[in-house]
């Protein structure tokens, strides 16, 4: 199959593409500045030179982006820890990893820092067209490093015929062995804290099916994933636009999405976490295909679900938050007062960082949720209780 004229509008770039691209790239006049921020103790011409001189997109990432990612851990958090990494080395062939979603970039960036550090080749990574329709220099950035073009924000027949091309990538890159993927398990990034997985997205992955159901799904290797950070990127950002969505359309301002990702990548993150869960069983697919039309997709949702908030690690901030958003000491042995006087400055700290007018106790209020939702899936996760 020729990936390059079938999928040539959404599949990553080849070897070839890429350092071109990355070459036109080079040439871009931030590209200095990034250079001395991400690499302050090499010469200021590094980024640029390195991107001058790869030769394919594996040199790309292990020579830049492997860097880069480990230069942001390094420097933004304060411990990172991951496990489950058994489970992806168990696989026989290709795998689908389907992540909860708190970072834009960050997310997918560390779970290929982790399979590079422990010898498993990198995946292609589904990534939304909205952050390349407004440069063309990130378009060159993320096409070069494995991203399949997710196409939003167009007709419902174009969506359609967007999404069978898309389930059909996704199924062949696969199945046929060129690559894993990672998926986020909704689009967009989780804004509330809560994570679960769309089920709209598992219908499109079946459309490319000419199986039965079961055998559609079994043949994806189905992996959940699972990212904690302490902090959480863009926390007050995502309270804000949860703010302004209850009373009206939110709209994003122009480059609001490049802001994000600069802002995930340099914000403090505390301690953060990877796990990767038990891959969805035969046993599971199987009792989800008995199941009747949509609920089917309910099974397998709810099975990723679980697989996801299980593997969630809970920080003292998740904790705190929770106790003052229900009021209650129910975690209190969990944290002492110190911690709990620097979580309150710096939740008054991100406050001051939006506009004075916003009513400040609706926002503050929405912004401990976010902390203290996790919390409250682990129980509902843990007592039977309906997810969401």
């Amino acid at each position: 199959m020729d990936y390059n004229n079938e999928f040539e509008s959404i599949c990553p770039y080849n070897d070839e593409e890429a350092v071109k691209a990355l070459g036109k790239v080079a040439k871009h006049p931030a590209v200095l500045a990034i250079s001395g921020y991400l690499f302050p103790d090499k010469p200021l011409t590094y980024l640029r030179d390195a991107l001058k001189s790869v030769h394919s997109v594996d040199e790309f990432q292990e020579a830049v982006m492997n860097d880069a990612v480990t230069w942001c851990i390094d420097h933004t958090v304060r411990n990172f820890s991951y496990d489950g990494i058994s489970y992806i080395k168990g696989i026989r062939g290709k795998f689908l990893a389907m992540s909860n979603h708190r970072d834009i970039i960050l997310d997918p960036a560390i779970t290929q820092t982790v399979f590079f550090r422990n010898g498993i080749p990198l995946t292609e990574i589904c990534v939304g067209d909205n952050l390349i329709k407004e440069s063309k220099t990130v378009e060159y950035l993320l096409r070069s490093n494995r991203m399949i073009k997710v196409i939003r924000g167009i007709s419902a027949r174009d969506l359609y015929l967007s999404s069978q091309m898309l389930s059909k990538y996704i199924r062949q890159t696969i199945t046929s062995g060129k690559a894993s993927i990672w998926l986020a398990q909704r689009q967009g990034r989780t804004k509330d804290g809560i994570d679960t997985t769309e089920q709209g997205l598992l219908k499109m992955l079946d459309m490319s099916g000419d199986k039965s159901f079961q055998e559609n799904f079994m043949e994806l290797n189905i992996i959940p994933l699972s990212i904690s950070y302490e902090y959480e990127p863009c926390d007050i950002r995502k309270a804000r636009e949860i703010m302004i969505s209850r009373r009206k359309k939110y709209v994003k301002g122009r480059h609001e999405d490049m802001h994000s990702i600069v802002m995930g990548i340099r914000q403090q993150k505390g301690d953060v976490h990877l796990n990767f869960g038990l891959p969805l069983t035969f046993d599971e697919i199987e009792m989800a295909s008995k199941c009747d039309k949509n609920d089917r997709y309910q099974a397998i949702r709810h099975a990723v679900d679980k697989r996801v908030i299980a593997g969630y690690r809970l920080w003292k901030t998740n904790y705190m938050a929770y106790d003052q958003v229900w009021n209650t000491s129910k975690y209190s042995d969990l944290y002492n007062k110190e911690d709990v006087e620097a979580f309150e400055a710096y939740t008054e700290h991100r406050l001051d960082k939006v506009e004075k007018k916003l009513d400040r106790a609706e926002l503050k209020d929405i912004f401990l949720r976010i902390y203290a939702n996790p919390v409250l899936s682990k129980e509902r996760l843990a007592s039977g209780e309906p997810l969401r």
